[in-house]
């Protein structure tokens, strides 16, 4: 049950800095930069796919990271 906990752990955490950064990446390109233009909706949908494949990456490589006590 320990082991399932700190994947849990890692997983979350993992996923919610990716989906910060990918937010603050969107905002930042469409207005500041005038890069890309996307809305609040498509910003909210990028991030959220980015989230999911960092818990996908998370399964893949979880074993290869210490756990640390």
């Amino acid at each position: 049950m320990d082991k399932i906990r700190a994947y849990l752990d890692y997983s979350v955490e993992r996923a919610v800095k990716t989906f910060a950064q990918t937010m603050l990446g969107i905002i930042t390109a469409s207005a500041a930069l005038s890069i890309v233009e996307v809305d609040f909706a498509q910003a909210l949908g990028v991030a959220a796919l980015a989230t999911l494949m960092s818990l996908l990456t998370s399964v893949l490589q979880y074993d290869r990271k210490p756990v640390s006590e």
